[in-house]
Formats: structure tokens, sequence, C-alpha cells
């Protein structure tokens, strides 16, 4: 039996998680000789790849001295905080990484409180300290007065510190000295941090459930740690789900970690973490218990989600062009199968139309759904995103988001003017050597939504701006977002560039050339903030006279492009998203001209 330990790794978006995982891997044997070795290995989803973040949580495992090490690599986005807070009850210590210059940001201070909660002493991790604005014993007192806000006891704020660089596959405990350059300190620290997993194998078994996955020829999977007890394959067992139903079902199959691999084993013992199959209905904070003898862990509580949009099949002329599944009931088979796993997310069907109501736990959350249904060939429409309000204590409240901003000084007075038409309440502000204003704001989700790109604008691409999910707070009252109307297409056909050339004068085209489109569909951004019909197919009316200077070459300008996460953002509540597997639209929810007219004057 091994001495087992587990571990995750948690942190802020961009501090390097992944990069540490790949050089514990890469320093315990995982990769052999001619093994092909690739960056943020555990990142193995493409859209992690093309966007070098996490998404999902993975586990794997490495052998040190006589130890196994199971180690969880967690997402640092705010929106994916879901899959962070079921991983770390199943772990024994988290290695908490914090950059040397950008120091304590919000995700930090919430995976941070998730362990302290479970009553873990984490080790703090300072990492990319070869940073040129690293500030490191700066950053420990940050990170020293964050424990001490969020109630760590004694033992908690006697953390160990270890000083690296993730990248380079270095961990010391002097950060003037970078001793062997390997990884072996933080190996050690984490040694002496924590006991091995204690227990007995002839206890009674107790398993919960914390991620769930999928495959093709076994169907759903659970995966866990044993509590206490041992497991073996082909056993009968009880299962205890979260509201109190007991079921009993056989185990099909029985995996361990054993690096990046999963093993399959005839049996496992207390502190593994393991994942099951044999049953169809297994869910988060479900209990596996010996057969006969229930005995649950308290259920797991997930947050609830804080933003909505109506999934709907997708009417536009162009619908059935590139994609291969168009119906309400495609649409419904796919969000069911995205519920098996994804346990942040939440459906409803929408009363009177083919579409759902789909709730998560932010705009980035809902979007990488909708990049992968697009990849997988499905068309659909998608209106704005809704916050979710909900009632406290007899008040109408709302999410809101910790957002903080480094910004050049010049620009600083637009931003909090831009923020606080926004309802953003300014928390603090401070002015750095280097000409940088360092803000931090409560904002309501409602009023960031759309911001990004504005934010982008007027700080000429040199700000930095993170979000992060804080509470609910009474209702901030009616405001406004976009200023600007849209050109909508009173055309079908294509697009030519002598009307466009015309039309650049009112606005910014989102449409090139030659460019199929139809009545409804949205072609540019108007400069005024009304809405206007316009023809982007009329072609200059042809004569035989011609006069000098008046048919020279046109010159346009290159079009707005949006990703759809920047469409999501842009639209109002009386348009859509059409997202199909070639091209993103924008278009009005209502096509027809005469009928939007008639609404509007009501």
């Amino acid at each position: 039996m091994d001495k087992i330990i587990n571990i995750a790794v948690v942190a802020h978006v961009d501090a390097g998680k992944s990069t540490l995982v790949d050089a514990l891997l890469q320093q315990n044997g995982v990769f052999g000789e001619h093994d092909q070795i690739v960056e943020q290995v555990m990142d193995s989803d493409d859209i992690e790849r093309e966007r070098g973040i996490t998404i999902y949580s993975k586990n794997c495992a490495i052998r040190y001295k006589d130890y196994k090490i199971n180690i969880v690599d967690t997402p640092g986005h705010a929106d994916f905080s879901s899959e962070v807070e079921r991983v770390i009850k199943t772990v024994d210590t988290v290695i908490l990484l914090v950059d040397s210059a950008e120091g304590v940001m919000p995700q930090t201070r919430f995976v941070l409180k998730k362990a302290l909660e479970q009553n873990l002493r984490p080790i703090l991790f300072i990492n990319k300290i070869d940073k040129k604005d690293a500030r490191i014993q700066e950053v420990v007192d940050m990170t020293f007065d964050l424990f001490v806000d969020l109630n760590a006891t004694d033992e908690q704020l006697d953390f160990p510190i270890v000083y690296g660089i993730a990248k380079q596959g270095i961990a010391t405990l002097d950060p003037s000295d970078l001793g062997e350059s390997n990884i072996a300190p933080l190996l050690e620290t984490i040694l002496k941090q924590v006991e091995p997993y204690a227990g007995n194998e002839n206890d009674d078994l107790q398993l919960q459930i914390s991620s769930l996955a999928y495959d093709g020829y076994i169907g759903r999977l659970g995966i866990g740690r044993i509590k206490s007890g041992k497991i073996k394959n082909n056993e009968t067992v009880t299962l205890v789900k979260n509201n109190g139903e007991e079921t009993s079902f056989k185990i099909t199959k029985l995996f361990v970690n054993e690096g990046l691999k999963k093993v399959e084993k005839n049996e496992a013992y207390y502190g593994d973490i393991v994942t099951i199959a044999g049953c169809s209905h297994i869910s988060i904070g479900d209990t596996i218990c010996t057969h006969g003898k229930p005995n649950p862990l308290p259920p797991i509580e997930i947050e609830k989600p804080t933003l909505s949009m109506n999934f709907l099949v997708n009417n536009s002329p162009f619908a059935g062009k590139s994609g291969k599944f168009l119906t309400s009931r495609h649409i419904k088979d796919r969000l069911d199968k995205e519920l098996e796993t994804n346990v942040g997310l939440e459906v409803e069907e929408l009363p009177g139309s083919d579409g759902y109501k789909v709730s998560g736990r932010g705009e980035l959350h809902l979007s990488i759904l909708l990049e992968n249904m697009r990849r997988e060939g499905y068309e659909l429409s998608v209106s704005k995103p809704q916050v979710l309000i909900q009632e406290i204590d007899g008040k109408k409240c709302e999410p809101f988001e910790t957002v903080i901003i480094n910004t050049p000084s010049d620009f600083a007075s637009t931003v909090i003017s831009d923020l606080q038409e926004r309802k953003g309440l300014l928390m603090s502000m401070t002015t750095g050597e280097d000409n940088y204003t360092h803000l931090v704001f409560s904002a309501p989700t409602r009023g960031l939504i759309g911001y990004r790109s504005a934010f982008i604008t007027n700080t000429k691409g040199e700000g930095i701006m993170v979000r992060s999910f804080d509470e609910y707070k009474p209702y901030a009252g009616e405001l406004t977002t976009r200023k600007n109307g849209v050109l909508v297409s009173m055309e079908n056909g294509k697009t030519l560039g002598f009307s466009l050339f015309n039309l650049q004068e009112r606005g910014q085209l989102i449409v090139g050339p030659a460019t199929e489109v139809y009545v409804g569909m949205v072609i540019g951004i108007n400069n005024r903030d009304n809405d206007l019909n316009v023809n982007p197919c009329k072609n200059k009316q042809l004569t035989n006279t011609r006069a000098s200077g008046s048919d020279d070459a046109i010159a346009l300008i290159k079009p707005k492009t949006f990703t759809l996460e920047e469409a999501l953002e842009f639209i109002e509540d009386d348009e859509y998203v059409e997202i199909t597997p070639d091209d993103i639209r924008i278009r009005k929810a209502i096509l027809d001209p005469n009928e939007r007219y008639r609404l509007n004057r009501k």
C-alpha cells in the first residue's frame, strides 16, 4: 500500500499553475526518453490550449521517494470556481501560487478562502521570481495580510514559503540562492507539511464524488477520494444521493492515476483518488458506501449561477447553411450531455418558444460552452446575457464583482468616469512610481457586460482589468451600457463596395464587400444612438457619362470583426448573436423592419 498525499495547485489565472504541474511531472519520471513534451500538458482541451487557460480541473500523480502524490490542476478563472470548490474537499493541502509582481488577486482570495474553510494548511509558492518588477517580500506580506483577513488559524498562518520559477522547473527556500535548480525543495516541503493519509483498509468504505467525466464506451464516470476503507472492482456498493435516497450498483471499472494516465486496478485504498464506472445517475456530492452500510458524508454545496442566456433555435434566412444540428431537440440533447459533467450550469425550458434558458457562473463559462457547440456543428441564436436577480431579506439584489485595474495614469480619469456611469464604486486608488494607477472597484455584473472593449479602447490597449465575483448586493438601479445604435440591412443579397463606401460615413462597418446579408442582419455600428436601416447591396448606377476624378478606386476601411465573447457583450435586448460553425453574426430579434417600427411605437 502506498503512502498517499493529495495536493491541489490553486491560484489566480496566469499565475503559472499548469506550468508548475509540468515541472513536477517532468522531474519525476512521468515522461519517457522519447516522449514529446508539451507545455501545459494538463490543458488538453483545444480551447484551453488556444486561450492559455485551465477550464476543467484534472488529476495526475507522481511518485517521489516512497510516496504517491496525487496532483489536481485547477482553473484560475472566476467563472470556473465551481470546479475549485469541489476538488478542495479531496486534498490534504494546497499549493497557493502567487505571482511575484502581480501579488494577491481577486481569485487568490476565493481559492484561499475555500482551502482555509476545509482546515487545510496551505504552502505558499511565490512564482516568477526572475521578473524585473518582482517585489517578493511585499507580495509575501500581502499574502499574510490576506490570511489574517480570512480569519486563518495560528497554525494556518505559520505557512511555509517556497520561491521559484515554474517555467524553468526551479524551487528554492531562499530567493537569493537558486540551489540545484530543481523542484525538489517544493516536494520536500510538501512531505514536511503533510502527513500521509491515515486509515485502515478494514474500515467501512466512504467515497464522495467530487467530479464527473463521461466515456463513450463505459458511460458516466465518478471521480473522488476514498475517505475510508478500500474499494474493489466488480463489488456491489450502496450509493447515498445528496437528497438521502439510497440505491445499489456494481462497480464495473476502477481506475487510479499514474502519471498522466488512468490505470485500471482491482482495488484501491483510503486516501487515493479514483475514477469509477457502473452508475449512470451518479452525481456530485453522492457518497459510495459499503453495501448495506450507508454512512453519507456532508453534501457538497455548489455556488449558484449569476448569469443567464437564452439558447434559441436559429430561424434566420441562413439557417442550415453550415450546421448539422439545428433543432430544439438537438440543442436539448447537447445541453443534457453538458449537465452530465458541468455542475455549475442550470438549464430550463423557455415557455412558448423553441429554446432554453441556460444559467452559468459568468460570460466566459457560457461562451466556452457555445464555442464547443459551434465546433461540433450546432447552429443557434443566443440572447443578451442577463444577470440573475435574487431577493435577500426582502430586498432586490444583484451580483457584484470586484474589479482590479492597472492603467497608465493618463487614462485613469476616463476609466473612473466610465465605471461610475455603470454604477461602479471606487474602493481604492494608488499611483505607482511607474506612472501607472491601481484602481479597485465594486461594480454590478450588469454594468460590466460589454465594458471590456471600451476599456481596451480607452486605455489604448495598455490597461489590465481583472474581474471576480464578490457577492449579491442591493440592486443598483437602471443603467445604460451601449451608447451607439446599429446599422441594419434592409435588403437580402451580397454587399457591394460602392454602398459600403458610402455607409462608412454613418459608422463603423462589421462586414466587408461580397458578404451575404439578409434583412434584419446588423452590418455596422452607427455613429449615433439610434438604429438605422440601410441598403448595403446597392450598386452604382451605370451611365455612359464619365467624369475625371469621379470614377477613382474606392478605399474601404477594414471592418471590425467580433469574437464570440465580444459579440455577446455588444448586443442589446432586441438583438441576437447567430452562431454557426462558419460564422458569428449579429442580428435583430425581429428581422422585419416594419414590424420593429410598429413595436417601438407602442
